[in-house]
């Protein structure tokens, strides 16, 4: 065999370890890529019943607020009713003591946003 002969043949045996190296490198990186794809979709599902866990914690939330501001307001109905006629009831009250209730109330009565739920 002459030189040129054996040159191609090296070119020919360099290219096809090439071709093999580069093809089972690329091979592996698929196999990677794929574990990685598989555990980050589970990440985003265990993600996503979070989220869905915690919007109905937050519904749950909301909806016991509204009833015990319901509540309240029942309970406040009915002092009203029941001090109607009453002599003490309508005596003066400190401003420090009516401006406490007051606040604590509206606190309470302050409506709920659900629009700032996770999504």
């Amino acid at each position: 065999m002459n030189k040129s002969e054996l040159s191609g043949i090296a070119l020919i045996i360099v290219s096809f370890v090439l071709i093999v190296y580069f093809g089972y490198n690329n091979y592996q990186e698929k196999n990677r890529l794929k574990n990685d794809k598989l555990e980050l979709t589970s990440q985003i599902e265990h993600l996503q019943q979070t989220i869905e866990k915690n919007n109905q914690i937050i519904a749950d939330n909301e909806q016991s607020k509204r009833e015990l501001e319901n509540q309240s307001t029942e309970w406040q109905e009915q002092i009203n009713e029941q001090l109607k006629n009453n002599d003490c009831a309508n005596q003066l009250v400190p401003v420090s003591v009516s401006n406490s209730l007051y606040n604590r109330a509206k606190n309470l009565r302050q409506p709920t946003d659900t629009s700032k739920s996770i999504k």
